[in-house]
């Protein structure tokens, strides 16, 4: 019997835990989770978005798996009850000076093979009435789901066709003995034929345990979120987005209304000073050394330091954040405002400063490791646990 093991209790690991289960029935899975639930850290902390995939390369990874993966997780959540709603989207130009940047993401959008369409500032408003801008993108194809219960669904399906999710499970050590690896972790060793890292914010750190040099380090950024009071919340519908500056991943802060009804604005994305710092009082001093002698990270900050002071000035002002949302809804105010619980993004740096663009997966024998899975990973967890499962180094495709 093939023993897995995958690291990692988000969306993700989960995922592939269930899709080994689907196509190595006989097999032996087991998940190792070092906290106490499923979706603790990127996945329980994200906007909710069912990306459509307008933003990614065509022909990239992002762009294939995700356009893939929004029909595939609303199916899946349409099969399993679980709170979704494919509610569609506008990215909104609100200066003649966007336009060719929405433009060319109308045309990479239709590359994608998407439906979107173009809008004058009326008929935008016939989505949005509360909206300002001078054209805007229509997106139709994009949703909102829970992702928590999408994870909690995932591993209640994984555990029925005989997978175990351990928690308190840290990995600490990986060793290879008699043709076999051994994963050390808090909570024992476990072995395993196949592994799979799916671990996150700690993804680059669980590789070198495994003697896997990764060709990118993992950078935490925090993404800060507030809430619309109640009685402002008929200021948006659905999905409002700025046009995205294409020299960076992060999609600038915008509002989302969530299946529950409440509407979030943001994430900014500014530098955390711990892996998992969801606040400026979270400091790891290891995380700290760790990215401070990272040359690939002094090379981001020397090209793009000015967007860093502006992302941390909004960071620490209610005011300017409220401002930046004012830019697409000018009724939005400060005090309409409440802050709510923070995200950290795992993303991953080259060693020559450039942000990793795309999901960055590296296979060695017997093993698979996902060093850059950001959003949209969420809405393509499931295209993505089928894309490992596979290619499954060293262990043969299901037929």
């Amino acid at each position: 019997m093939a023993k897995f093991v995958v690291v990692g209790a988000g969306i993700v690991g989960l995922a592939v835990a269930h899709r080994i289960t689907q196509d190595h029935p006989d097999a032996q899975v087991t998940v190792l989770e070092k906290e106490e639930r499923v979706a603790a850290h990127q996945t329980g902390h994200n906007s909710g978005v069912i990306h459509a995939g307008v933003y990614y390369k065509p022909g990239s990874l992002k762009a294939t798996l995700c356009r893939a993966g929004s029909r595939s997780m609303v199916e899946f959540c349409a099969g399993h009850g679980i709170r979704h709603e494919v509610c569609g989207k506008l990215i909104v130009a609100t200066s003649a000076e966007e336009l060719p940047r929405l433009r060319a993401l109308h045309e990479r959008a239709l590359a994608n093979g998407l439906p979107v369409r173009l809008l004058t500032k009326e008929e935008a408003t016939g989505y949005e009435p509360h909206v300002d801008c001078v054209q805007a993108l229509h997106v139709a194809s994009t949703g909102i789901a829970d992702f928590g219960a999408v994870c909690q669904t995932l591993a209640a399906l994984a555990e029925k066709a005989g997978a175990e999710v351990r928690f308190g499970a840290k990995v600490t050590g990986i060793a290879v003995r008699d043709n076999r690896q051994i994963i050390e972790t808090t909570a024992g060793d476990i072995r395993a034929d196949v592994l799979v890292n799916c671990a996150g914010l700690h993804a680059d750190r669980v590789a070198r345990l495994a003697g896997v040099e990764p060709p990118a380090r993992i950078i935490p950024f925090r993404g800060e979120y507030y809430e619309l009071r109640p009685e402002r919340r008929d200021l948006v519908r659905g999905l409002i987005y700025p046009v995205p500056d294409p020299q960076f991943p992060f999609l600038g802060v915008h509002l989302t209304r969530m299946v529950d009804g409440t509407v979030h604005a943001g994430p900014n994305a500014v530098l955390a000073l711990a892996r998992e710092g969801y606040s400026w009082g979270r400091v790891n001093p290891r995380d700290i050394a760790d990215f401070a002698v990272y040359s690939g990270l002094w090379r981001l900050a020397r090209r793009h330091l000015r967007y860093g002071l502006t992302e941390v000035r909004r960071s620490l002002s209610t005011r300017r954040f409220a401002q930046s949302l004012a830019r697409l809804v000018p009724e939005v105010t400060e005090g309409d405002l409440v802050r709510t619980e923070a995200g950290v993004r795992a993303q991953a740096i080259a060693p020559d400063g450039s942000l990793v663009d795309d999901f960055l997966i590296v296979a060695r024998e017997r093993q698979v490791h996902v060093l850059n899975a950001p959003s949209p990973a969420a809405t393509s967890s499931l295209e993505i646990a089928k894309h490992i499962v596979s290619h499954l180094p060293g262990f043969p495709a299901a037929r």
